[in-house]
């Protein structure tokens, strides 16, 4: 059976909803899908659908109805809110579905053919999803692309603290525990207990551009900050066009369409004129002293182009540098570009005191950030 016991919870619930839909589920058929799962990998889709089908279905007119519960399930569909202690999350439901387009019958050549041609498109489409630029899609492609960002699960990176934990090995001894373990033998010499620095989450801060010059975009990076308050500790959201305004309260709604309304009559500026400076100084001064970012990760979503003072933003840059412990910029205008030098007088007066740029245009540049942030220790 899996150790980790979200994992067993979130195979218990899939089992649960199964049940409520009609299909004869006991605790003994539980038990077995959670044993066929125990060799297999948690993370592939056929390897969950398929332990699944053996064990929990006995009968073919059930084959519909699970394949229902397992899509609304494991792929969110037709859920406003995915389940938080799920083992598998997709990058693209697209995909997903590809895979998980398997025949009830035998197919004839003819048909395994046209079927193979479907799939093709289906992962064609998906890529092309990916790697289209924000800017660039319809609204139902930006609909798909929102829902997709939903599963993007951000891991800040962690730190050692001055603290330290029992381990099972480590670089100092834990004399406390070894001295009680060998008064319990009766002074007879003991196994020798070891200590480790604690691991702790960096804070993790968004500051997002909502001017209008990153109309195309705001609406992306507003869904991808909101799935990132879902799933990560110690986030805080901001987003500035000529002010800087707190969104973290607002976007802490269990619904997404809930969260972005609430964003919206908060904020004032939304789609006006860009200050990069001003609202930077008023981020450091306001919160960055407070300690809301020290130690941690800063990521600023803007396209650099300032309207206010260079000195400003220089300068405050320059503290925000000295306060956190990375500083990640995403400009869309960076696009897939190798070569990419700042082109803007906000970008180039910044580009000193970045860490890491990236684009943020699409939807695989933002999968690739939350790759990369976790080694950003």
């Amino acid at each position: 059976m899996p150790d980790d016991p979200a994992y067993v919870r979130s195979l218990v619930g899939f089992a649960r909803e199964l049940r409520h839909s009609g299909l004869p589920v006991g605790p003994g058929d539980v038990l077995t899908y959670c044993e066929a799962m125990s060799p297999l990998n948690p993370a592939d889709l056929l390897d969950l659908y398929w332990a699944g089908r053996t064990t929990l279905v006995t009968r073919r007119e059930q084959i519909p109805v699970y394949d229902r519960v397992f899509r609304r399930y494991f792929l969110d569909d037709g859920e406003d809110e995915p389940a938080p202690d799920r083992p598998y999350t997709v990058k693209s439901r697209a995909e997903a579905q590809a895979t998980l387009e398997v025949p009830q019958n035998e197919p004839g050549e003819r048909e395994r053919e046209e079927q193979e041609t479907r799939l093709g498109l289906v992962a064609s489409d998906a890529a092309t999803l990916r790697t289209k630029a924000f800017a660039a899609c319809t609204p139902e492609e930006l609909a798909a692309v929102r829902r997709i960002i939903k599963t993007i699960a951000l891991t800040p990176p962690r730190r050692r603290t001055r603290r330290s934990v029992a381990a099972p090995a480590g670089r100092a001894p834990d004399l406390r525990r070894t001295v009680r373990a060998t008064l319990r033998a009766h002074g007879e010499p003991s196994e020798l207990f070891w200590r480790r620095r604690r691991l702790r989450l960096r804070p993790l801060t968004l500051i997002l551009d909502i001017s209008g010059s990153m109309a195309d975009y705001s609406r992306n990076l507003l869904q991808f900050a909101y799935s990132t308050t879902r799933t990560a500790a110690r986030v805080e959201v901001f987003c500035f066009g000529t002010r800087l305004t707190r969104i973290t309260r607002e976007l802490r709604r269990r619904r997404p369409d809930d969260a972005l309304e609430r964003t919206a009559a908060a904020v004032v500026d939304w789609e006006g004129g860009t200050r990069i400076g001003a609202s930077l100084d008023a981020f450091v001064r306001g919160w960055g002293r407070r300690g809301a970012c020290r130690g941690g990760i800063v990521v600023i979503c803007s396209d650099g182009l300032d309207r206010g003072d260079p000195d400003v933003l220089a300068t405050a840059m320059d503290r925000l540098s000295r306060l956190c412990h990375r500083v990640v910029w995403l400009n869309p205008h960076k696009g897939n570009s190798v070569d990419y030098r700042p082109n803007t007088l906000g970008m180039m007066v910044a580009a000193p005191h970045i860490d890491l740029l990236l684009s943020g245009h699409d939807l695989r540049s933002l999968e690739e950030f939350a790759a990369l942030l976790p080694s950003l220790s």
